[in-house]
């Protein structure tokens, strides 16, 4: 973790359900906590936020689903930069960025989109899984 979510101001985690309904609820929660740390809905980090976690969610129901487990939202707000974490419990799959085969392609974009928008993005291994996450600066 960096130094600057070491100066953590803010934190919160949620475990939700390894289905589309618990990708989008996560994008929800994610924009509601936010808003409620100060940051507005529709502004550009909020919105920047909601499409990471709504791409990271996403790949963890579809990518990284375990029948019987959930995935974990976790928010970490420092003071310099909001740090936003997706665990799921499949470790032997790590995300790759990888440009989509077909020009209309409906599918395979979602870390492009999280690299283009996050100041940093990596992930880290669990004792069950794996976390996705990505640094989004406050200014």
């Amino acid at each position: 973790m960096k130094a600057e979510i070491a100066t953590l101001k803010n934190e919160f985690t949620q475990r939700l359900s390894s289905t589309r309904r618990g990708a989008r609820l996560a994008r929800h929660l994610a924009v509601h906590r936010l808003h409620t740390w100060g940051i507005p809905y529709g502004s550009e980090l909020s919105d920047n936020a909601a499409l990471i976690v709504a791409e990271l969610a996403a790949n963890a129901v579809t990518h990284g689903r375990v029948a019987g487990r959930d995935f974990e939202l976790r928010l970490l707000l420092g003071s310099d930069s909001l740090r936003i974490e997706v665990a799921d419990a499949r470790g032997e799959r790590t995300p790759v960025v990888a440009v989509p085969s077909a020009a209309d392609s409906e599918t395979g974009r979602g870390l492009l989109l999280v690299e283009a928008l996050a100041a940093d993005w990596g992930t880290t291994r669990r004792v069950v899984g794996k976390t996705v996450w990505a640094e989004l600066p406050l200014s």
